[in-house]
């Protein structure tokens, strides 16, 4: 028999064998952070299997490119339960879809199930700003409407259960400005040093999970006086305009000047 033919034959006969043995997809669904032993479905039910017959044909999980598994069997009862930790947020970072991928393996005769988990993500973490405070200086004389960009806060959690609004406690100066991932201070009244040389503002990061979350930084303003930035605008002009001597007696006319009122 042609050496050529045979090797067709038996890549032929490989092939149809690993159709016979590879069968269709498992999928589950399920929260992080589940205690080991926790139920997350019954294989036995789902395959329509006595429940004997996965001790017989030595029913195991495999992993798919990792060593870690995250699900056994009990050969028991056929319940499919949760092996070991698992932190959505340590697994798949910020990512929409977290899917982790196990093997289910059947003997005598050999059957591979594909196991889908799906990993839905709980609110367990709070919204953090990077500081505790954020030191702000604003000239006396800003206009009313300025504004002053804040960091973001952040939230290790996904969809709903990340950040999905901005409070600023109720002052008698700032309102908040939030556009997209945007953060604005916004002057709504005039400073005036004379009542507040500084102050403090609490902002506060809120999810949407159940339970909520949420995560407070303090806003610490500093007012700078109108005529020493008057003063210090005038001597950077002449800094840059003067040289040498004539900078120097027009920084004293200027001290001078200053000192007299």
């Amino acid at each position: 028999m042609d050496s050529k033919f045979v090797a067709f034959q038996s890549r032929s006969i490989c092939f149809l064998f690993l159709l016979h043995v590879a069968h269709g997809d498992m999928s589950y669904s399920f929260s992080e952070e589940m205690k080991r032993g926790s139920v997350i479905g019954n294989i036995a039910k789902d395959l329509r299997m006595e429940t004997g017959a996965l001790s017989s044909r030595r029913a195991r999980i495999d992993t798919e490119g990792s060593d870690k598994r995250y699900c056994d069997i009990n050969l028991n009862n056929g319940e499919l339960i949760v092996a070991d930790r698992i932190d959505r947020e340590g697994l798949c970072g910020e990512k929409a879809s977290c899917i982790l991928k196990h093997e289910l393996v059947l003997e005598n005769p050999l059957e591979l199930h594909r196991i889908s988990l799906h990993i839905q993500d709980i609110n367990d973490n709070a919204p953090q700003f990077n500081e505790d405070s954020i030191n702000i200086e604003i000239q006396e004389s800003a206009d009313r409407g300025a504004r002053f960009v804040i960091e973001e806060a952040h939230d290790a959690d996904v969809g709903q259960n990340s950040v999905q609004q901005y409070n600023l406690k109720k002052n008698e100066n700032f309102i908040l400005s939030v556009t997209g991932n945007t953060i604005e201070l916004v002057l709504e009244k005039e400073l005036d040093r004379e009542k507040h040389q500084e102050m403090n503002l609490l902002l506060t990061a809120v999810d949407g999970g159940s339970p909520q979350r949420s995560g407070t930084v303090v806003i610490h303003v500093t007012v700078l006086d109108r005529q020493r930035f008057s003063f210090s605008q005038q001597l950077s002009s002449v800094q840059s305009d003067s040289g040498g001597r004539g900078l120097r007696t027009e920084r004293l006319a200027l001290l001078s000047h200053c000192q007299s009122h």
